[in-house]
């Protein structure tokens, strides 16, 4: 997801999206330790979704201290 979508979201659904990012990551480890992950470049890309929540969940709460 790029982060201008992630941007127009509040704060309760950009807490959403990355526990469900979390779960994803949870899965994709599971399935790399059992040997079935066909896509590895999945965990690239979850990972990467995960690090922009947090960074914008950072930035939103850095700039509502500021106001």
């Amino acid at each position: 997801m790029k982060a201008s979508e992630l941007r127009s979201k509040s704060a309760d659904e950009l807490q959403s999206e990355l526990i469900e990012n979390l779960k994803e990551q949870f899965g994709l480890r599971m399935q790399r330790a059992a040997g079935q992950l066909e896509k590895p470049s999945e965990m690239k890309r979850v990972r990467r979704n995960i690090a922009r929540i947090k960074t914008l969940m950072a930035e939103s709460k850095t700039a509502g201290n500021e106001a």
